[in-house]
This record gives C-alpha cells, sequence and structure tokens, in this order.
C-alpha cells in the first residue's frame, strides 16, 4: 500500500526552528549589559579601596621618616631615605613581644571563650522550645543598642570591689557572657539547618549537649570562624579596656605603643610609634586575608530570618 504525498506530509510535518525576533535579541543585549558592570562601578572600587588603605600607607610612610621630616611644614610624603632603623627602635625601647604576647593571650583566651558561649546561647533560641523566648531574644538584640562607653564606670567599679583590677579575669568573665552580635548570627545559622538532624540524633539517645557539640558546632565551621575573627580584631584592638583594668607590666601592645617610645627629654617619638604601630597591625591584616572566604561565606549563609 502506497501513501499519498498529502499523506506522508500530514504524517511527517516538516519542523522549522522559531526565529528570534529583533525585540527578544535587543532584550537579551540590554540583560548582558546590565550584568557587565559599568567603568564607574570600578571608580567606585578604587576610591573607596583607596579611602580604607590610604590611612594605612600614611602609617607605613611615617614610620620611613626622620621626626624633622614628620614635622616639617609643607608635609613631605615621601622620605628623602628610607629610616628602617625605626622598626628596630620599636622592638628594642620597648618589650614589643612580651606586650604583643599580652595582647595574644587575651584575644585568643576571649575570642575561644566569647564563641562558644554565643554559639551555645544561639543554639538555644535558634531550636530549644522555651515560653516567653522571642521576647527575651529581642532582648538580647537590644542590648547591642547600648554604647559601650556607658558601662565603662560600673564595670571598673564592679571589677574593682570584688579584686579583678591588673588581672585578665574580666576578659574571662566577658567571653563567658557571650556577644548579642555574635548570638545573632549564629541563632540565625542554626536556624536554618533541617530539624531531621536533631530528630534523628534524638531517637539515637542523644541529649541536647551532645547534639549542639557533635552535629550544630562542627556545620558552622563559617561562622565558627568569622566569630572568633571579629572577637580577635577588637580585643587585638582594644585600648580602652587595657588602659583602664591593667597596669603598665601586664598591659596589652595598643596601650604600651602610647606609653613608650620617648626621647630623653620625655616626647614622643611619633617616626617609631608609627613603626611599632606597623608591625602592630600586620598580623590583623594577615589573619583576614587568610580567613577572609570563611568571613564572606558566613554572611551569606547566616541570611536574616523569622
Amino acid at each position: 500500500m502506497t501513501l499519498t504525498e498529502n499523506n506522508s506530509v500530514n504524517e511527517f510535518p516538516i519542523i522549522t526552528p522559531p526565529s528570534t525576533s529583533p525585540r527578544r535579541r535587543r532584550r537579551a543585549k540590554v540583560r548582558r549589559s546590565e550584568r557587565r558592570p559599568g567603568p564607574w562601578t570600578y571608580i567606585l572600587i578604587l576610591a573607596l579601596s583607596a579611602f580604607f588603605i590610604g590611612p594605612f600607607i600614611w602609617l607605613v610612610l611615617a614610620a620611613l621618616k626622620t621626626p624633622a621630616e614628620w614635622a616639617s611644614l609643607p608635609v613631605k610624603i615621601l622620605p628623602e631615605q628610607a629610616q628602617w632603623e625605626n622598626f628596630a627602635a620599636a622592638l628594642n625601647d620597648a618589650n614589643f613581644f612580651g606586650y604583643a604576647g599580652n595582647s595574644l593571650f587575651l584575644a585568643t583566651t576571649y575570642s575561644i571563650l566569647i564563641t562558644l558561649s554565643s554559639a551555645a546561647v544561639g543554639f538555644g533560641f535558634a531550636r530549644l522550645r522555651a515560653p516567653g523566648k522571642k521576647a527575651l531574644f529581642l532582648i538580647v538584640l537590644a542590648t547591642m543598642m547600648i554604647p559601650q562607653i556607658l558601662t565603662l564606670l560600673p564595670t571598673y567599679i564592679l571589677f574593682s570591689r570584688i579584686g579583678l583590677i591588673n588581672t585578665y579575669w574580666p576578659w574571662v568573665l566577658w567571653g563567658l557572657a557571650a556577644s548579642p552580635y555574635m548570638v545573632f548570627l549564629f541563632r540565625q545559622y542554626f536556624s536554618s539547618l533541617p530539624k531531621e538532624l536533631e530528630d534523628a540524633a534524638i531517637i539515637d539517645g542523644a541529649g541536647w549537649f551532645r547534639i549542639f557539640a557533635t552535629i550544630f558546632l562542627p556545620l558552622s565551621r563559617p561562622i565558627l570562624i568569622t566569630s572568633f575573627l571579629l572577637s580577635f580584631t577588637w580585643t587585638w584592638g582594644d585600648y580602652i579596656a587595657p588602659a583602664l583594668l591593667l597596669n603598665l607590666d601586664n598591659t596589652t601592645l595598643a596601650v604600651a605603643i602610647t606609653a613608650f617610645y620617648q626621647d630623653p627629654n620625655g616626647n614622643t617619638i611619633p617616626t617609631v610609634q608609627a613603626a611599632a604601630g606597623v608591625m602592630y597591625i600586620i598580623p590583623v591584616l594577615l589573619i583576614f586575608f587568610f580567613m577572609q572566604r570563611y568571613f564572606i561565606q558566613s554572611n551569606v549563609s547566616s541570611g536574616i530570618k523569622g
């Protein structure tokens, strides 16, 4: 049996690809141009980069000048000859490494304690059920609006009456008290994890502490690193609390830089102070440089969630 020409055409229609209209092509071109950043975006990024890195560059240039060049008018931006001996003087004129060790001990101890305590509190707000939990969480967030300067005098009086002045115990107590901002970060991240994780652990007979320590805490590595990094940089760069609570024998590097580096007449040597400041800043820059991907990842993974 043979097929007619019309039947064969009906059974096997020829399908032609749809042609892209000029309007669609223009829309696609507009979308591609919108995704591509314009020149003003790069100009803005360069301007902001110069704004933020400018003070550090100025500090480095000041560390390479002589005191006369520092005080000269008009201001000389570049030194005539780099004074690398300012860095040697910064290390030798004061117990630089000893005070740096004090800062490292305080910053590390405080950061570890406040990271763990904030993670525990954030886990409780995220996964445990209790009456008034939301109201209590709002109160914790509200404490972030209290300026720290308002609590300095009551804090000093409290620690003075219990005999903790000139000791490192205040930083231990602060670390155990958790941080409202870190609590918020951990609470947001733990709330985003599936409930099946804790259900499976409860069926296996695990308690809440074991669930927190063996399941949720290892999963929150980006938030842990971010919390440690922010707490470390805050404590490393803090000047007010060590100046208020510690003496010059056990104080931190931030206070020591402002207290030492003087000439025989008692005048401050600003170029040597600048050299000490450069060496004081570099460790924090290196830590953030190697840990920045965890910092960015934590901000993405702990987005706002009700």
